[in-house]
This record gives C-alpha cells, structure tokens and sequence, in this order.
C-alpha cells in the first residue's frame, strides 16, 4: 500500500478506535438504550453515540478547521469552506445489536462535494478499507479491483430492501421481478458499508439501494471509483451524495442494470 497521507491516517486511526469500542457492545441489545429514530426498525443506540464522538475527537485533532457531518450528531461548521468530513459511525446498526457480524464504520472525506478519500472499517471482519483519489484501493494493505463478469447472468448483485418506514416497497419489488431471474443471485447484507466494500474487492458485481444518506455511501464510491469500477445514481446521472440513491458495479454490467433500474422505476410509476 502506498504511503497514506496524513488525513487518511487519521480517518484510519479514527475508524479504528470506534471499531474497538463497538466490539466490546457487540450482540448486548438489551444493554444499551436502544430507541428508534424515524420509526420502530429504524434503531440507534448509546454504542452509536459514543463511537461518533470518538470519531469527530481523533478527526478534529488531525484538522480542526474542517466541517463535520455525522449521523447522529447532524453538522458541524468548519472554517474550511471547502473540505468536510463524513461519518457513519455505526453502519448496520440492527446488524450489531443483534449480534450479526456484518457492520461497520464509515469515514469519507469530501472536497466541494466530491469524495477524496474513504475509509470502512469491518470490526468483526478483521476488514479495513481504504482508498484515495487517484491511489488506488486497498483492504489490509493489499490492493483491490472490481469484478470482471461481464454479463447480468453471471453476476451477483447486493441492494438494500426497504424496511418498516422506508418508501418505494413496490418499486423494489418490481425491481426482483425484473432482476431476480436474469442473475446468478441477489445478497442484501443490512449493512451499506458491507455491500459497496465487498463490490469494491470483487466479490459482489454491483450494488444499489434508495432511501440512503451521504454517510452510508461517501467512503464506498471511492472504493469503487479507485478499484476500477463506477459510482452512479440509481437512475445513471452523475451521482449526488444527498441525492439519496445510488448504484455501483465493476463497470461492465451497469448499462444493464440501469435499464432495468429504470425500467422498473418507469412500470411502478405509471401503475
């Protein structure tokens, strides 16, 4: 792995600290406060809390002067207009508490909007990834590249199905009708940081998911981007961070999977 620079060694020390005491609330539902935020499956916890002020602590210190967007603690001003921070301090939050390994930390660092750097962080996975623009990307200091399966068939998607609370039950459903019949299989982990890692480093072929925010996609489409493959939004237009959609592959199949993103988009909207 190349040399990081200091930012991203800070992302990296931040992630990791957070990592650490998450580890130790791991699978204890009952033990940390748990309440919903925007409906009964939407859930957070003190673990949350306390892993995003670890984060913004160790961040601040590295540069001080930057913005700060977290998901439980909203925005913070920097005095850099430009440059800002964003955090998923606990991504897969029902994951962790109950006691399914597939979480993670997520820590993106943004210039004018556009994503410069990304750290995951997979606790129980023993998985850090990480990517700068134009430095390749990287898991456990080893480099990583998207897929090369050229064809839907062939392919394994991930995506994320909408829970109690969130919009677009029927669009996602017709989304599998479309898909689920012309691939070799669809996975949904329940951890965005999960899914846009692991396309990242070839083991899915692409992933898509509506209903999302800037912290749980920032660091995976640099991971993508940097791995060799593409970062859209759900729709194929240049993609916006709080656009709140988006759709990433190893290149190859996007074409194919936008045409039936949109397809099914097009169908449920007209029913």
């Amino acid at each position: 792995m190349l040399e990081p620079s200091s930012e991203l060694k800070a992302m990296i020390e931040a992630a990791q600290a957070a990592g650490e005491g998450l580890r130790k609330h791991f699978g204890q539902l009952s033990a940390l406060g748990v309440r919903s935020k925007s409906g009964p499956a939407d859930l957070v916890s003190i673990a949350d809390e306390e892993a995003e002020r670890t984060t913004h602590a160790i961040l601040a210190r590295a540069r001080p002067g930057y913005a700060f967007l977290g998901e439980e603690g909203g925005a913070i001003d920097g005095a850099d207009a430009a440059r800002g921070w964003i955090v998923d301090p606990l991504d897969g939050t029902t994951n962790f508490l109950f006691g399914c390994p597939l979480w993670g930390v997520n820590i993106a660092l943004a210039d004018d909007g556009e994503v410069i750097a990304g750290v995951t962080y997979l606790p129980m996975l023993d998985e850090l990834y990480v990517a700068e623009r134009g430095r390749g990307a990287w898991c456990n200091g080893r480099r990583i590249r998207v897929s090369t399966r050229a064809t839907l068939i062939e392919a394994v998607l991930a995506c994320g199905i909408p829970f109690a609370g969130k919009p677009d039950h029927p669009l996602f459903a017709r989304e599998m009708t479309l898909l689920s019949g012309q691939t070799a299989g669809i996975r949904r982990t329940g951890a965005c940081s999960v899914d846009m890692a692991w396309t990242a480093a070839g083991r899915w072929d692409a992933y898509w998911e509506r209903a999302l925010q800037a912290w749980d996609m920032a660091p995976g489409v640099i991971l993508v981007r940097e791995a060799g493959g593409i970062a859209t939004s759900a729709a194929g237009a240049p993609l916006d961070l709080h656009g709140q959609n988006v759709c990433i592959s190893n290149g190859a199949i996007h074409e194919a999977l936008l045409q039936r993103l949109n397809l099914a988009l097009a169908s449920t909207e007209a029913s």
